[in-house]
């Protein structure tokens, strides 16, 4: 195995920003890109494109290319008012793509997915990640996850795709309920036997958040950063770009990378995006800001 420790750091940082992901070693020293692969017929922006193992194996292969950290395989649409899919159909879908990334592309593929049968099933074909939307809370999950041996993002939301967002409320600052919801299960899955170190969180932007509580909460989002994990973000092409800017889904690029770059400034270590090539840009500029320089390892091996 290569190491792609930066020597630079010293001992007690590279503890913290090097997290074990399956066989291989993600750098979290400085913010990195996740591509989206959904192989589903119905996810609200690129649904059906890559339902062909071909074309999902093709895509990733171009998102990895364009400087993609992590491949995010989703078999189930979480797009608001989706319908639930049985656990046996997604796997049918997940399996033959997260099987195919690791075997022909070495990929570190995460799978976003709730349903602790493609989590174990996922994990024994080699995936290095857990997404959650639920964050664990389905039957069976945490044992499942934890039983993985796989690191996992814990997301927040209000409600299940099919409602969550019908006139979503909340009765504190949205920043305050997130942080209060994800320590309660952080608290909960260490307490089960999911080690801290393994744990990255998303505030869940659009799930259950009307468009102001969405823009409170990327204003507000380095207040997350005192629960001291990764801030995994996903905001590409969502509908708060098109209400904000009153852009349809293709022509979202240009809000996604302000909310990149704004993101990174405040405190996200992944960006989960559509757009690869120019969200690496946007993130690798703002990241440069906010080291006063370029002496970054953009280049470096990714992981190990």
């Amino acid at each position: 195995m290569k190491s792609i420790i930066d020597p630079s750091l010293s001992p007690a940082m590279n503890e913290n920003v090097h997290m074990r992901c399956g066989r291989h070693v993600l750098d979290l020293s400085f913010p990195r890109v996740m591509g989206i692969l959904n192989v589903t017929p119905d996810s609200f922006s690129d649904g059906g494109r890559h339902v062909a193992l071909d074309d999902a194996l093709r895509h990733a292969e171009r998102m990895l290319a364009e400087g993609a950290v992590i491949i995010d395989v989703g078999g189930e649409s979480t797009r608001p008012g989706a319908e639930p899919l049985s656990a046996q159909e997604e796997l049918d879908r997940v399996a033959p793509v997260v099987e195919a990334l690791v075997r022909e592309l070495d990929a570190l593929v995460s799978v976003d997915t709730s349903c602790s049968l493609v989590m174990r099933e996922s994990s024994a074909l080699g995936a290095g990640m857990i997404n959650d939307v639920r964050a664990l809370e389905r039957e069976d999950a945490l044992m499942a996850a934890i039983g993985s041996g796989l690191s996992v993002c814990l997301m927040h939301r209000q409600g299940e795709p099919q409602d969550m967002q019908q006139s979503p409320s909340y009765d504190q600052p949205v920043e305050v309920a997130v942080a209060d919801y994800l320590a309660q299960r952080v608290a909960e899955c260490e307490a089960a036997g999911l080690r801290r170190s393994r744990l990255l969180l998303d505030p869940g932007f659009g799930f259950g958040k009307t468009v102001e509580h969405n823009l409170r909460l990327l204003k507000y989002m380095d207040a997350l950063q005192a629960l001291g994990l990764p801030l995994l973000v996903g905001m590409s092409r969502k509908s708060m770009i098109g209400k904000v800017l009153g852009r349809p889904v293709e022509e979202r690029l240009a809000g996604g990378l302000a909310l990149s770059a704004m993101a990174v400034e405040r405190g996200a270590k992944i960006l989960r995006v559509h757009d690869v090539g120019p969200t690496v840009d946007a993130v690798n500029m703002a990241w440069a800001v906010l080291q006063e320089g370029c002496d970054m390892p953009l280049n470096e091996e990714k992981y190990s």
